[in-house]
């Protein structure tokens, strides 16, 4: 298949076939990031379960230590007292009933989504319209918490969800192409420290397999697995 000249030359100096320690492959994507805006960087993780298997399924949410460069929109499920707590603390959106009527009616003006616990009632409703965007609020990743100040300033700051899709891997943005080396590298280790944390006791043999990095417009550079740990 023919490929843009472009990313022909991003391509020049990568060998598809090598496993390269991480800072080397975070140094090798930097300098291939080339594009007139700010591209993301991301990493792609192939790990050994079958989420067909509820014991297999991976998912969380950590906190990067230097962010992840882009501001999200973040809406809150709550009433009262909780309900201004949220908007305290930076939400964008705050409704209960309300809310609801909107994100039924299709006026989803939040990347986040995070509610008390006495609303999941009403927030059940809306399974089909939030869950295919992955943006249900769930206990497991402190979305459902009637702690909505940290969870709201968690998600503003630089909190990444993370779940394993169908064919076993885990995806994630760990920062911008302006950001140094340093704190891609840090940002890598606390998402790949946070999915080995995640693993399921159903998940056999070797669990993190194969790993890349790449930026929005360039090519993907493979990583040695060992070296994303610690």
């Amino acid at each position: 298949m023919a490929i843009g000249k472009r990313l022909k030359k991003a391509r020049e100096g990568v060998d598809r076939e090598k496993l390269y320690p991480l800072a080397d492959a975070i140094k090798m994507v930097k300098e291939r990031a080339k594009s007139k805006f700010d591209e993301t960087i991301e990493i792609a993780i192939n790990l050994g379960v079958d989420p067909r298997h509820a014991d297999q399924m991976v998912r969380g949410v950590v906190n990067l230590p230097n962010g992840t460069g882009r501001t999200l929109r973040v809406g809150v499920f709550a009433r009262g007292a909780k309900a201004e707590e949220a908007k305290a603390a930076g939400a964008d959106v705050v409704g209960a009933e309300d809310l609801v009527e909107k994100v039924q009616g299709g006026a989803i003006d939040f990347d986040r989504c995070i509610a008390t616990p006495d609303m999941m009632p009403l927030v059940g409703r809306l399974g089909k319209v939030l869950g295919p965007r992955g943006m249900m609020p769930n206990p497991k990743i402190g979305t459902v918490t009637m702690d909505v100040t940290s969870a709201v300033k968690g998600a503003k700051g630089g909190s990444v969800e993370f779940r394993v899709e169908k064919a076993g891997i885990v995806q994630a943005g760990i920062g911008k192409a302006s950001f140094s080396e340093d704190k891609l590298v840090e940002n890598v280790k606390a998402l790949a420290d946070a999915v080995a944390k995640a693993k399921p006791a159903g998940s056999k043999g070797t669990y993190i397999q194969r790993v890349a990095v790449s930026s929005t417009m360039g090519p993907g550079v493979k990583v040695e697995p060992g070296t994303i740990l610690g």
